[in-house]
């Protein structure tokens, strides 16, 4: 299993817009072969700062889902979302893999 970890510098005063689009991408990213555990918005400490981890089977499953997205009309509609309100300043993508008991 490979979790995709992403950390998002978003504009504070945009957080409605970054939510409607986080709650986008939950149901993409499960429909496409992927299981969402959320994305974490601002409550205390930093306002600008949130974090969306989902996780694949493998890697090669990650690309075979990245693959998908670019083509898929949903997806370019919530890309499209983020970029028309500029609610995402920047982000950044890690992957880690999990120990389990």
């Amino acid at each position: 299993m490979i979790t995709c970890h992403l950390r998002y510098v978003i504009d504070p005063y945009k957080l409605a817009e970054f939510e409607a689009y986080a709650k986008m991408w939950i149901p993409l990213v499960s429909r496409l072969g992927g299981e969402h555990h959320g994305y974490f918005l601002p409550a205390e400490g930093a306002n600008n700062i949130a974090f969306a981890l989902f996780s694949f089977p493998s890697l090669a499953a990650y690309e075979t889902y990245r693959q998908n997205m670019a083509n898929d009309p949903e997806c370019q509609a919530a890309f499209a979302f983020a970029e028309s309100n500029r609610c995402i300043v920047s982000y950044e993508r890690s992957f880690l893999r999990p120990v389990l008991q």
